[in-house]
This record gives structure tokens, C-alpha cells and sequence, in this order.
């Protein structure tokens, strides 16, 4: 890539995020319009209307020196804040708005006070304005339902890899929202389950949604929401129920992950000291990534990289001796397996599971 190049993809990623930080004002400016609606609906009300009205009743039907309408507005402010330049008129008719403006202007004042020192005590309501506007720019995020130790870690796995995401979650404390925060991931507060929330979030403009909750039901209910709402994203969903978890796979194109398959090879693999990755599904069969240490007198010290291999069908990925030194990845078919070394292998899960086995034995 050459230094031009460089340039030109810094501008460009300097232009969006300025286009971005302008997008995410309007929103927020919208939104805060949307708070004092009423008063400043009445104001600008009593200016414009009240001024036609005004205007043509004193052009009309009085003797009054005729007004311009341009400058009706004006005399609508100003009868506002008492401070008219034109006569008191006669008329009961035009009186009315000499006294009755005031008011307006007092009601205006003392609702919009009230808007605002309602937003300065909850700041967390102006937070989430803010954040809602942030969701609003966003295009192919990820959507993360249910911000429990789980989820968090998924947006916090999420962000390390670049994408951008949208939380969703009815009940988080504020250390967690905080930590969202600092993730720059904008929090959707309300009950996903609701289709106006995963509006909010833009769902229809999200690649993807991970819902994560603690509870079954809802999990189900917001993924046939979601499903319904985009047809197209990826939905990924954790459940706890294998048989309920099968059914969701089949009739909603769905990726579901079993908290139970997820956990169950990690705990197995810990009490015999190894670690054991989730399986992976490819073409109907589960295959398995796992790290352990060679036992001693077990079938494996003493034996050549390509012999294991061979042999067992499984592939040696990467080799550390237990002297220490770089990892070696891929290590050579000739290289020896001593006791206390550490290995890393890929295989089907039904054979890593056996070698694991025998592999215990060689210490018993």
C-alpha cells in the first residue's frame, strides 16, 4: 500500500466519522426538540397564528392604524413580554390578545423550566436520547440482546474485532451501562421482545443479532420477533433447552448455541487439565480443538509427530516443549512428543475425546 493510499483511506474514515458525529446531532437535536414540543408548539403558535388572526381582525374591522403583516410576529412577542410599541386598541376583540398573550408566555416559560430541570435531574433519560440517536447512524452492526456477564463479553469480543454494536436490554445496572460506554456501544433500554425497541436498535439495517438472555422463552420469543421483522440477518441464540433449541434451528434458519454443549467440554476438559474449544459442526460431523499436556508413559511420549497423526487421524497443530522456546506451529512429522510437552490438535471430537483418554492413562 503506498503512503497515497494511506492518506486517502485515513481521509475517507475522517469524512465518515465527521458525516457520523453530524448525523448523530441532527438525531439528538430532534429528539431534544421532541422533549419541549408543547411549549414551543404553543409559542410559536401564539406568534404566527395569533398574529394572522390579529392582523386581520385590526385591519378589518377597526378604525386602528393598519398593520403589516410581516411584522405581526414581532407584536405577538412583544405583547408577550409587555413590551408593545403600538396603543392599547378599544376593541374587546383585540384586548383579548393584549392580555391573554402574557399568559401564554407565562405557561411557555414555567413548561419549558419544567422540560428542562425534569432532563437535568435524569440525566440518564438525555443519556439514552443520546444513545438512540447514536444507534440511529448506525449501518451492518451487530445487535446484542440481554446484558448479562454473557453478553457483555460478546460486545466486549464484538468491538475487539471492529464491528460496531447496538445493546438491547430492559433492566442494567449503571456499572454495566458504564462499561458499554466505554466500549462506545450505544444501549437500547427496553424490552426486545417489543418491535418499536429493535426499531430503535435498526435492526433492519443490522447484519446480525445475538440474543443472549438467561431465559428460554424470552430468547425464543425475540428471535421469531427478529426473524420476522428481518428475514435476512444472521440470528445467533442461546438456550439452554436442547430439544427446544433444535426445533428453533429447523423452522427459523436460526444458529443456536446450547449454554449446556457450550460449558460441558470446558468442565470435562478442566478436570483432567486440558482445554477442549467448542465443536464445530461441519458437513454433520463435530470436530474439536484441544490443548494438553503429554503424560508420562502414555502412547503418546516417545512418538514421532507424523506417526500420532497417522495413526490416530487427527492433526498436531502446534507442539511447545515443556523446556520452554517459541511454540512451534505445525510442527515437522519427525519431531519426537516427550512427556510434559504441550500440544494443541484438531480432530473429530469422538477421537479427542478417546486420545484424551489413553493420554490420562499413560500418568495412571
Amino acid at each position: 500500500m503506498t503512503g497515497n493510499q494511506l492518506v486517502e483511506i485515513v481521509s475517507l474514515k475522517n469524512q465518515r466519522r465527521h458525516v457520523r458525529i453530524l448525523r448523530v446531532g441532527w438525531h439528538d437535536t430532534r429528539a431534544l426538540l421532541k422533549e419541549f414540543r408543547k411549549p414551543l408548539f404553543v409559542f410559536f403558535f401564539a406568534i404566527l397564528v395569533g398574529g394572522l388572526v390579529y392582523w386581520y381582525l385590526n385591519n378589518s374591522f377597526s378604525d386602528n392604524e393598519a398593520l403589516e403583516l410581516i411584522d405581526m410576529p414581532y407584536y405577538m412577542l412583544a405583547f408577550m413580554v409587555l413590551e408593545s410599541s403600538i396603543e392599547v386598541p378599544n376593541e374587546p376583540y383585540l384586548i383579548v390578545f393584549w392580555y391573554g398573550l402574557p399568559l401564554v408566555a407565562v405557561y411557555v416559560v414555567g413548561q419549558g423550566a419544567a422540560d428542562f430541570l425534569r432532563l437535568f435531574i435524569d440525566r440518564e433519560q438525555r443519556r439514552g436520547a443520546w444513545e438512540v440517536a447514536v444507534a440511529s447512524t448506525f449501518r451492518r452492526h451487530i445487535i446484542v440482546v440481554g446484558i448479562g456477564h454473557t453478553g457483555m463479553r460478546i460486545a466486549r469480543e464484538l468491538r475487539q474485532m471492529g464491528f460496531e454494536v447496538v445493546a438491547v436490554d430492559s433492566d442494567i445496572d449503571k456499572d454495566a451501562h458504564d462499561r458499554l460506554h466505554d466500549l462506545d456501544v450505544p444501549l437500547i433500554a427496553g424490552d426486545a421482545r417489543n418491535e418499536h425497541v429493535l426499531q430503535t436498535a435498526r435492526l433492519d439495517h443490522a447484519t446480525a443479532a445475538i440474543v443472549c438472555t438467561s431465559d428460554d422463552y424470552v430468547n425464543l420469543e425475540v428471535t421469531m420477533r427478529m426473524r420476522d421483522m428481518n428475514e435476512s440477518a444472521r440470528l445467533v441464540t442461546r438456550m439452554w433447552d436442547k430439544r427446544l433449541a433444535k426445533q428453533i434451528e429447523r423452522f427459523l434458519n436460526v444458529e443456536v448455541l446450547s449454554a449446556s454443549d457450550l460449558v460441558a467440554p470446558a468442565f470435562a476438559g478442566a478436570a483432567v487439565g486440558a482445554e477442549i474449544t467448542q465443536n464445530l459442526h461441519i458437513a454433520g460431523m463435530e470436530y474439536s480443538m484441544i490443548r494438553f499436556i503429554v503424560r508420562e508413559g502414555s502412547f503418546m511420549d516417545g512418538a514421532a509427530v507424523d506417526g500420532i497423526q497417522e495413526n490416530e487421524g487427527v492433526d498436531i497443530v502446534l507442539l511447545h516443549r515443556q523446556n520452554g522456546g517459541a511454540p512451534d506451529v505445525h510442527p515437522d512429522g519427525q519431531r519426537i512428543l516427550k512427556a510434559g510437552d504441550t500440544i494443541v490438535l484438531f480432530a473429530h471430537h469422538d477421537r479427542i475425546t478417546e486420545i484424551l483418554g489413553r493420554n490420562e492413562k499413560g500418568r495412571r
